[in-house]
């Protein structure tokens, strides 16, 4: 009886995990295609999509999450703290919780040799 306990709950552990990253993987491909939606591309590069000049093709190896959030929530006071000189200077984007959610999960993925942009 312990044996069949011991297997209900390895099992339902095994899918809660699956289930947990299936929802972060669909949060990743959602924010990959705000990217493009939201035209992040024509200022920035990711995934082998958009502008060189502003890669972020590395951007988690560089940048922590919360700094991410906060140059998709604040990026005018990112850039004053950061001291970016990079033109034009980024607008709010105004996004949702959600979909900042998602672009964050998105470049957090981004951790390629790409060369480091400017912000």
């Amino acid at each position: 009886m312990k044996r069949v306990a011991g297997a209900v709950i390895g099992i339902t552990i095994t899918v809660l995990l699956i289930a947990t990253m299936a929802r972060a993987e669909d949060k990743v491909q959602t924010g990959n295609a705000l990217f493009s939606s939201q035209k992040c591309v024509l200022c920035h590069a990711a995934a082998g999509k958009g502008n060189k000049k502003g890669s972020l093709e590395d951007v988690a190896n560089r940048v922590k999450a919360d700094e991410i959030r906060e140059w998709l929530t604040a990026p005018e006071a990112m850039r004053e703290k950061t001291k970016a000189t990079r033109t034009p200077a980024m607008k709010d984007p105004k996004l949702t919780k959600d979909q900042v959610d998602a672009l964050v999960a998105f470049l957090l993925t981004q951790k390629g040799g790409g060369a480091g942009a400017e912000k």
